[in-house]
């Protein structure tokens, strides 16, 4: 008789990297500033710092996906953001994007009022991360590019 296998389910998720050697254009990229604090960091609090890159990552993918369904346009709004209108004009309405998540966690955080909508409080933390990371993005002048 086959013994059947046991698999035991996490909170987390578990991803298959297919990971290379980063070429040096891409590792100037990922390189730390200070890679000496991040490995002092990283022996200190392991588990932390592992569930830090753990979020990060899943957020990048998050934003990848969503990339593909939305597309560059609906933080550009139209725009190849090229003047500084059309860059605030985009920050504005990720300032209002934030905003949402804000006021939603502050009704259900603070307030402790119930989801009436189905979506997972770890969702507008991740969508809020996301969004900022968005407008660095934008303001840095690399959105779409």
């Amino acid at each position: 008789m086959a013994k059947k296998k046991v698999v035991q389910k996490t909170n987390t998720r578990q991803h298959k990297l297919n990971i290379k050697p980063a070429d040096e254009v891409e590792y100037s990229v990922i390189k730390y500033d200070t890679p000496e604090i991040v490995e002092k960091m990283e022996k200190e609090w392991p588990e932390m710092t592992d569930e830090f890159k753990r979020i990060m990552f899943t957020q990048y993918e998050l934003f990848c996906k969503k990339q593909a369904n939305y597309g560059p346009d609906n933080i550009s709004v139209g725009s190849n953001l090229e003047t500084k209108e059309d860059i605030k004009i985009s920050l504005t309405g990720l300032w209002f994007r934030m905003n949402d998540k804000i006021q939603r966690l502050k009704q259900m955080v603070v307030q402790g009022k119930k989801d009436e909508v189905g979506e997972a409080i770890e969702d507008s933390y991740q969508d809020l991360s996301v969004y900022g990371i968005i407008a660095q993005i934008v303001s840095n002048g690399k959105w779409a590019k």
